[in-house]
This record gives structure tokens, sequence and C-alpha cells, in this order.
């Protein structure tokens, strides 16, 4: 999140930075800052410990290395380290002072820096070092590009008439503005008169930049019908294409990683095309609407808010809804991807023990922090926070008779806590309330609060939808074991214990290798069709090896659970609710197409 800070903050002596990348094959970049000191006899320089968007401290600092100082006239200065995270810098009394130090950069992720010989991605929070006491002030990045580089592409201003130097108002706009360095490809699009780049680091040949840069288009003029306005002046989305995997907001650009083959088998291409919607959604829905504890950013601390289900959640169902109403994906993709959270959400123990509330609370020690009984103890924020939009949507919809919907909350919400304001969970509830006329009293305590079964009965009515039968009706499943296994060179091992199943229940523990079914020898590709030579309810003995000690663990094999939460258009739905349907989805889609189209400029 971005503010302006005090006017006087603006016109501050800046912090100014050179970044350059004498051996970038080592994974290094060197970082040379010049920082004012108004005359103090001593400063000190902070790192941040996390960064905003991923919730987990991550220990920037780790990756630091060579930290030293010098006045004006080269003289050395005195560097003591203070905390895990502060150097501070005996200045001498001179007006200004320069620090030197080196950061590793090898984790390809889209939070942290990776480094290579051909290109670069660096993200601020673990790069730019800044005053401790001093965030508001200018910061000022000059790029000293390796040889045979060419673009540095960032949501940064430019500093005009000048290459790879740019200028940050503050720290927080610093740190929320990514640069991805070397010779990517890049596609632009202009949309309410407002320039977008899609840059592609490693398409090789392979992955379809013209095609995604169309779609891209289509997604953002549909996330702008949405919200009624574009609120910055350009937009990046970095996507680096690396046979990763992930996605991080920024105000006004996003970072996304993915395979080259992405654009090559449609579902590869509109789970991307997904994950690009959902972090542009946080371009209001976080980055500018935001939980009151996000911001102004303590950069050093964990943050806590009970409120990521909204942002986070939100912007999951809004992602994959915006693609479909963008035209992009057909109507059984969209209601494929809604099913998918649905099941996760139903088909994971730990839903009746931590609430959507607690998830977010405790973001900072589970959720990046899984084990293999997370599932029978918590979930995910995303994921519950996406099937309550869903739910409440129908909700409201059903309340107000169709004239409200929860696009209406995201833009109420918007027009009245976006900025520096923030939103207390309390206050969203109210502008949902106040939408939608309902009292969400008893909603909130167990759906939000609590941890209730929810009911999608009103929604599933409003939309003509329906849970599809499993195919096998009402026969008993396959015998079933309820574990979850990997193969380990050869080893049949278990990785995930669910509760409330056979399993479970014998005392099966992770980490179990399992030998033998009544004595006889089960290999790791084996289980599946070994089972089908029982039946649910027989009582069987598995030899397994703990720890390498044998022991025989007697178990009645369940029957295997039938799938029953996948969404279908109920073919009894009538006319009003087909109607329903089609105002919540827009057009049928799927229109999408592997042609360039006219006029769309190729990479620049």
């Amino acid at each position: 999140m971005t503010y302006a800070g005090p006017a006087s903050a603006q016109s501050a002596d800046p912090i100014r930075y050179t970044v350059s990348f004498p051996a970038p094959h080592t994974h290094y970049v060197e970082v040379t800052a010049s920082v004012p000191t108004e005359g103090r006899p001593a400063i000190e320089l902070m790192m941040a410990v996390w960064t905003p968007g991923s919730y987990l401290v991550r220990e920037f600092a780790r990756h630091v290395e060579s930290f030293s100082a010098r006045s004006e006239q080269s003289a050395g200065l005195a560097v003591e380290k203070t905390d895990k995270n502060r150097w501070r810098v005996e200045t001498g009394s001179a007006s200004r002072v320069t620090v030197s130090y080196r950061v590793y950069g090898r984790e390809m992720a889209v939070r942290t820096n990776w480094i290579e010989a051909s290109f670069a991605l660096l993200n601020g929070a673990p790069t730019f070092m800044t005053l401790a006491d001093s965030h508001h002030r200018p910061h000022e990045v000059a790029i000293q590009m390796p040889s045979g580089w060419k673009r540095s592409m960032t949501g940064l201003a430019e500093v005009p008439g000048t290459a790879h130097q740019y200028r940050a108002p503050d720290f927080d706009t610093l740190v929320d503005s990514p640069i991805l360095l070397g010779n990517p490809a890049v596609y632009e699009f202009t949309v309410d008169g407002k320039k977008h780049y899609l840059v592609n680091e490693g398409e090789a040949g392979v992955f379809d930049g013209a095609k995604a840069a169309k779609d891209l288009e289509a997604i953002v003029k549909e996330h702008r019908a949405l919200w009624g306005h574009l609120p910055y002046d350009k937009y990046l989305f970095l996507n680096v294409i690396t046979e990763s995997g992930g996605g991080l907001e920024h105000k006004n650009s996003t970072v996304l990683m993915t395979s080259r083959w992405t654009t090559r088998t449609r579902k590869a291409y509109i789970a991307w095309l997904e994950l690009a919607s959902h972090e542009f959604f946080h371009t209001w829905n976080v980055k500018r609407l935001r939980p009151a504890e996000l911001g102004p950013f303590d950069y050093e601390n964990e943050v806590l808010t009970r409120s990521l289900w909204v942002a986070e959640g939100f912007t999951d169902y809004y992602g994959e809804l915006l693609v479909h109403r963008a035209g992009v994906s057909t109507r059984d993709e969209y209601l494929e991807a809604l099913s998918n959270q649905i099941e996760s959400l139903q088909t994971t123990p730990g839903r009746l023990v931590q609430s959507a509330e607690l998830a977010s609370h405790d973001a900072w020690i589970k959720y990046y922090r899984t084990d293999e009984n997370s599932a029978n103890t918590s979930i995910s924020y995303y994921i519950k926070g996406a099937v309550l939009a869903f739910v409440l949507d129908g909700k409201i919809r059903g309340a107000t008779g169709g004239k409200q919907s929860l696009d209406d909350v995201m833009r109420a919400a918007y027009e009245r806590y976006a900025g520096e304001r923030g939103y207390t969970q309390e206050q969203f509830r109210a502008v949902m309330e106040q939408v939608s006329g309902l009292k969400l009293d008893e909603f909130w305590g167990t759906s939000v609060e609590g941890t209730a079964e929810l009911d999608y009965k009103e929604a599933l009515e409003w939309f003509g939808l329906r849970f599809k039968r499993d195919p096998r009706g009402d026969a008993p499943g396959k015998a079933w074991l309820g574990v979850n296994t990997r193969n380990d060179a050869g080893r049949l091992v278990v990785s995930n214990v669910p509760r409330a199943t056979p399993a479970h229940d014998a005392g099966i523990n992770v980490d179990d290798e399992i030998l033998a079914i009544d004595d006889f020898r089960v290999r790791a590709d084996q289980l599946p069709t070994r089972l089908d030579q029982y039946k649910a309810g027989d009582k069987v003995t598995l030899l397994i090896a703990r720890r390498e000690l044998l022991l025989r663990i007697p178990i009645t094999l369940g029957s295997e659970p039938p799938r029953q939460w996948r969404l279908e258009v109920n073919p009894e739905a009538k006319d009003d609710q087909k109607k329903r349907l089609s105002e919540w989805l827009g057009t049928e889609g799927g229109a999408c197409s592997f042609d360039p189209p006219a006029g769309q400029k190729r990479p620049s």
C-alpha cells in the first residue's frame, strides 16, 4: 500500500541507489546507496523482514553480505549491526553517507530475487535498505545494466531523459514496484487511454505472448467494467516463464511465474489467465481497498488481520469469474473452477476446526508453514473466502430480488474505505448489510467466525444450479483406506492421514511404509488396483514398516466417498433462474483464439 506521507517528506532529500551486476551469473546484485544524514551523528538502516501480499517473515537480511559505509570524502565509517535486519552507521557529521552491500538472489519465487546470466527479477523488500525512521522520503534507483541486457521494466516512474533510472515518492512505493531486467518480449495494449504491458521473460518461441496479451486486454476491460475505473497511469504484467508458479500483486504491476508450455493446453492456459486476473483484481481489493491493519506497513514485524478471507478469498472468486465474464472461458470451465474450490473446502477436515477469521489471523504461522497434519487442523483463507463470496453473492441477489450483488458491495466498500482509511471487519460487514438489507449476525457467527458447514441451498436455488449426483448412484463406493501416499524410490509411503478415515481410526501414521495387505506384497504403484480386490467393510491386515520396525495393523476398509460437490446447471431450472444465471455469469464465453488479433502489437 502506498501512502503519500507528509507533504514535507515529498521534498525531502532522497535516498539514491545504484544497482549493478558485475557478475550476474554468480547470482549477486550490488547496491550502493547515498543516504542523507540531516546532520545526525548516526543513522540506522533497515531491511524489511517480509513483503506485503505474502504473510510470512522471510528474513531477507540473511542474503546480505559485505555491508560497509563511507563518507563523501571516501573515508571509512564505523558500522554496527544492531538487530537481525538493522545496521547503525556513524556519520562523522557528513551530510550524506554512502553504504554498499551485496545481495544474493537465487530463489525462484514471485516475492524474492532471482539473478542469472540472462535476466534478473528484483523485488523491493529483499533488495533495498532504507532509513529506519524515515520511510516517506523519495527513493531513486539508477540501474547499471550488464552487457547485452537492454530493458528494465517496472511500475516505478521513470526519471525523464535518462535510461534505467526511476523514482519512488516513498519506501512503500519502492517495495511495491518489482523490476524485471534483461531482454524480455513486451506486448502493449491500451484500455481507457492507459498503457498496459505484458512482459514475458523466457518465451523461448513456445509461450504465445500475442494471444496472452489479447486475452489479458479482454480481462482488463471486464475488471474496468466492474469497478468503473482504472486507478493507475500504467500497468505491467511481469510474466517470468521459468517452469515455476505463483503470483504477487502490486499497485500498478504484478509478478507472475509460469511454464513456457502454458499456452499449449487450454486447461493450463485458462488457469494462468485466472491467476493473472486474481492478481489484477488486487489492484482494487488489497492495494487500495484494504483491511485497516495492512497499512501503513510495519516491515519489521508480523501484521495480523482477520480479513484475508475477504482480501484474498474474494479476489480468488472474482479472478475466475471475471475471466469467464470477459468471454475467455466457457460456462462449464467456470463452473468446474468454482466446483474445485467448493470440493477442496468440503473435503478438508480442517474446515470444522479453523474459521475463516482464524485462518486469516494465523496466516503467519500456518498458511505458509504447512505440514502433514495441516489439512486436519486448518483451511485456506483463499478457498474458504472464495466459497463464502459465492454463497454471499447468491444470498445478496436473492434478498434484493437481483437488484444488488456482491459486485455492488465491493464498489460501495471501495468508495467508502479505499486509500489511507482501510476497513475493519465490522465495517466491511456493515457495508454488506447496507447494500443487501440483510442482518448477517447469524451468518457471520456460524460461517465467518465459526466453523459450521456452509449452506449452499440459497445460492444454488437463485442461480438454478445443483450438485451433480455421483454416477455410481447409491451403490457402495470402492474399498477405501483414506490415506494419501507417495512413491519414494519404489517405496509406498504414507504422506497424509485425513481425520475420520479408516486409516486414521486404525492408527496408520505419516511416513509409514505400506509393505503388504494380508501378507501379499504391495508395490508403490499397486495400491489402487490391490484395493479393487476388496469391498467396503472387509477386514484386512496391513504390514507396515515404521522407522524400520515391522508392524501388523488390522483395519476395516471403508467406502470411497462419492464426489458430491460438482456444480452443474439444474436441468429443471426455470426461465427466471436461467436469466439470473446469465446475469451473474455474463455471456457463454470461451471465445479465446490462438490467432493474434488484427492490429495487436508484436513483442517489441
